[in-house]
């Protein structure tokens, strides 16, 4: 019998370009406080490993599985925690901004490639090809990276539901001006609205963990990443991460699974009745 609830732990990691073990050993760090604190899932940034766009992609990317992936395997049974993850992945001569999702057996059940890449990085990650989603002992759960929910980019978020998701879970490494002062939120609904548009459409919940940190090395050099990690339902914000490059923290919130009813083309005249349109609603 699938259960009605569940805690999830929202890890807003400091990540280091190029500095993987000090990374994974934060991750192990508060991978065991999410544990400690009662979650059944723990959601950590992008890339988390080598940086996201740091240029130690291109040489240090690993495999998946390889040495990166089975410390968090290790950390998941280790803790019988499921673990969602962006790592940097080299498969078959390319890099690929990959997340992926293991098991409290430390297996990986899933793992995804980014679709909607952004312009910088294109120089360091080859575009992802497949989505898909995986039953879990909480129903059905997708998995996408950062940007793939961009407002214009919601076909990625439309096709997880379709499959019938009920939690998408999004590792992210979102970055601001290095002017952005300590308190501002500099996202304002750049992220709740596509969010909110999904969870409210299909009954459906996404929740983000992103980064904190200045970036050192690559296109986006000079800029930092300030949390604000993020869950979100058909009623608006469920939980939310400090504002704050030094934000380093574990967000903790029990949510209630979402039931969906609807399937195939039953999907379709949903959104006919709650009057969604390709623009928007």
């Amino acid at each position: 019998m699938l259960a009605n609830k569940i805690k999830v732990g929202l890890c807003q990691l400091l990540v280091e370009g190029g500095e993987p073990q000090r990374n994974l050993g934060r991750a192990e760090n508060m991978i065991k406080e999410a544990c400690e604190k009662g979650c059944a899932i723990s959601l950590l940034p992008e890339s988390l490993d080598l940086g996201w766009t740091h240029p130690s992609a291109k040489t240090e990317a690993q495999p998946i599985p390889g040495p990166y992936s089975n410390i968090l395997c290790a950390s998941a049974k280790k803790y019988a925690i499921f673990i969602c993850a962006g790592l940097t992945e080299k498969l078959d001569h390319r890099i690929y901004n990959t997340a992926i999702l293991i098991s409290s057996a430390g297996e990986i059940i899933l793992k995804y490639h980014k679709i909607n890449l952004l312009v910088v990085e294109h120089d360091f990650y080859a575009v992802g090809r497949h989505l898909s989603v995986v039953a879990t002992p909480w129903g059905l759960i997708g998995v996408n990276i950062c940007a793939d929910n961009y407002i214009d980019a919601l076909e990625i978020g439309h096709t997880l539901a379709r499959m019938g998701a009920q939690i998408i879970l999004s590792p992210s490494s979102w970055t601001v001006d290095y002017h952005i002062i300590e308190g501002t939120n500099p996202y304002g609904e750049k992220w709740v609205k596509p969010y909110h548009t999904l969870a409210s459409l299909y009954n459906l919940i996404v929740a983000s963990a992103t980064s904190v940190g200045y970036i050192v090395g690559g296109p986006y050099e000079g800029k930092k990443m300030v949390g604000c990690s993020l869950v979100v339902g058909k009623d608006g914000v469920i939980a939310n991460g400090h504002y704050n490059e030094f934000a380093g923290e574990l967000i903790t919130t029990e949510i209630d699974i979402p039931q969906r009813q609807e399937k195939g083309t039953q999907i379709g005249e949903m959104l006919k009745k709650k009057r969604y349109y390709k623009n928007g609603i």
